[in-house]
């Protein structure tokens, strides 16, 4: 049950939301009927580039009317896609954002041309653009640009009914736009609209005025949302990339008009290339954070031939809330941050304090990933704190998820979240808290965190600063592994072993205490959603308010005859020490 500050929450956000939007209803009747607030362009003068990566053979599944967005696959039958009632919002939302056109452009054959501009002819022509899903600011958004960015496709050979009728639509849609930025656009959908109409403003001619105008809100809105170490306000590493993926070509479309790019533009980009390196895994992989899935290696490639400076990644990032921790050929990437608020918590999980564990090329300790397609009680499942490697009290997630005018989003969690770390004799080490659990059971969860030099060993402490008055509170540790790592419990439960496909074996305890290995879910896989296992470590917090694990590098499986055995005798090394006794 809500408690009355959450309700008040959840009122204050849904009346700011309807005033907002009343005022943009309010400013587009108004822009309606003033006759000199639109201007008007006669001719396209450029095209974006488009950096997302294109395959031509989904040329050939679209002109046989298999349309393949967001994990499904659907066949029109010879139908119109747009007549046809979609499998789910998410892809809708891709078709009618139209940038499924790069697939037929990479083509480049006479044949996805004239499929292409039959698609876009038919949107048009029967005022597709007015359905409900096709109206969302940040649909509407991605659509532009991808008509900007394909229109050499488009309008190659087109007569002038067509050109007409295409470069319509884009004023219009740009009109639009602004108009919703007047109203209840928030979030990085209020950046992804901004970022649409100044491409539109610097293709178009007689744009001038405007292109000021938007130049000097976009900059605004990039201050507002990219935060001084690179991240996102939503903490959601997918939106850097899809950002940058933005960003960079309108900065090339300013230079190729012979206009200096916005300094804003490149101060951002500059910030959020070393931050997105703060995620990477030696696989490639992005960690597994606040609505981040499957990497997409193509777009990973494309951003690092723009990254200039490639140096060593960032290692703190205060403002957005992260740490990685880096000793040999491991990696330790933590979320140390509160959650987003609002509309950037759409996507946020309530992973504070989970971390993931990587060995070169191997990742071991992951979290599950985001399920952006799957049912809601699946995308809700997944962003609960239990999918993290982190610590759960009885079974409930750190932060509370409210639907808010449609929208489940993040309405309370921790607040107070501290972190801190350090280089030492005996590695690097990190310490962190939050308070999430505060408010139900009083109490602070304190993690630290000892990455040994060379990166052989992982130590960690996890502390529940129980409250006095609590007979009990169950709690649980949740390591979740990745899919290729094979687990095996070994000394009757109070230690596991962890094979890598790379012949690499590592070692886990407890100082003693039951581990379990219990079933999870990867939703970041490259072929959907895989199972997986998970290491468990249940215990009572009011009891024992702290417990020490271990991660240990024992070799590879190439040098154990016995295996089961080599492993119990090296996990009986001297007892552990807390990292922060270490």
């Amino acid at each position: 049950m809500k408690s009355w500050s959450e309700r008040g929450g959840l009122a204050r956000a849904a009346t700011g939301r309807a005033a907002k939007r009343t005022r943009g209803q309010i400013v587009g009747v108004a822009r309606a009927f003033w006759p000199f607030g639109r201007l008007k362009a006669n001719r396209l003068l450029f095209a974006p580039h488009d950096l997302r990566t294109a395959d031509p053979t989904t040329a050939s599944d679209i002109y046989s009317g298999y349309f393949a967005f967001a994990g499904r696959t659907v066949n029109s039958h010879g139908e119109s896609p747009f007549e046809i009632e979609p499998p789910t919002e998410a892809w809708a939302e891709a078709l009618l954002g139209f940038s499924w056109l790069r697939h037929l452009r990479a083509a480049d054959t006479a044949i996805a041309r004239a499929n292409a501009r039959a698609l876009v002819e038919e949107f048009l022509g029967n005022k597709h653009d007015r359905g409900e899903v096709a109206r969302q600011p940040a649909v509407a958004a991605r659509r532009l640009i991808s008509f900007l960015s394909h229109s050499p496709l488009l309008l190659e050979g087109a007569d002038h009914v067509f050109y007409e009728r295409f470069l319509r639509h884009i004023g219009q849609t740009t009109d639009r736009l602004h108009l919703a930025l007047a109203g209840a656009v928030e979030g990085v959908a209020r950046l992804q609209c901004l970022i649409a109409v100044s491409f539109a403003a610097v293709c178009l001619d007689g744009q001038e005025r405007r292109l000021r105008r938007f130049e000097t809100a976009l900059s605004d809105e990039l201050e507002r949302q990219i935060l001084p170490d690179g991240g996102h306000l939503s903490r959601n590493p997918r939106i850097i990339i899809e950002l940058l993926l933005d960003l960079l070509p309108l900065r090339e479309t300013f230079a190729a008009r012979g206009l200096e790019p916005p300094r804003s533009i490149i101060m951002a980009i500059d910030r959020m290339m070393p931050h997105l390196r703060l995620f990477r895994h030696g696989d490639g992989a992005l960690a597994l954070f606040n609505g981040m899935g499957a990497t997409p290696p193509d777009l990973m490639a494309t951003l690092a031939a723009y990254d200039d400076a490639r140096g060593r990644p960032i290692e703190h990032a205060a403002y957005a809330g992260y740490d990685r921790l880096a000793a040999g050929p491991s990696t330790v990437i933590v979320d140390a941050g509160p959650p987003p608020r609002g509309a950037n918590s759409i996507e946020a999980h309530a992973g504070c304090l989970s971390f993931e564990f990587s060995s070169g090329a191997q990742r071991l300790i992951v979290n599950c990933g985001a399920s952006r397609y799957g049912a809601p009680e699946l995308r809700l499942a997944a962003r609960s704190t239990a999918a993290h490697s982190t610590v759960t009290l009885d079974d409930r997630s750190s932060c509370v998820f409210g639907l808010v005018l449609g929208e489940r989003r993040i309405t309370a969690g921790p607040a107070d979240v501290r972190a801190a770390r350090q280089e030492t004799e005996q590695g690097v080490e990190w310490v962190g808290s939050h308070d999430g659990y505060k408010r139900a059971f009083g109490v602070v969860h304190t993690r630290r965190l000892l990455l040994a030099p060379g990166g052989s060993q992982l130590l960690g402490e996890d502390e529940i600063g129980a409250s006095p008055t609590m007979a009990s509170l169950p709690a649980a540790a949740r390591f979740h592994l990745h899919p290729g790592v094979t687990a095996s419990l070994i000394r009757e439960g109070e230690g596991a072993l962890l094979a890598l496909p790379s012949g690499e074996v590592w070692a886990f305890e407890a100082s003693g205490l039951s581990v379990a290995l219990e079933e999870s879910v990867f939703f970041a896989a490259a072929d959907g959603r895989r199972r997986t296992s998970q290491l468990v470590i249940e215990f009572d917090a009011a009891a024992t308010p702290k417990i020490i694990w271990r991660i240990a590098r024992l070799g590879t499986a190439a040098h154990h005859t016995g295996l089961d055995r080599e492993a119990e005798i090296a996990l009986a090394f001297p007892p552990m020490k807390p990292p922060s006794e270490g």
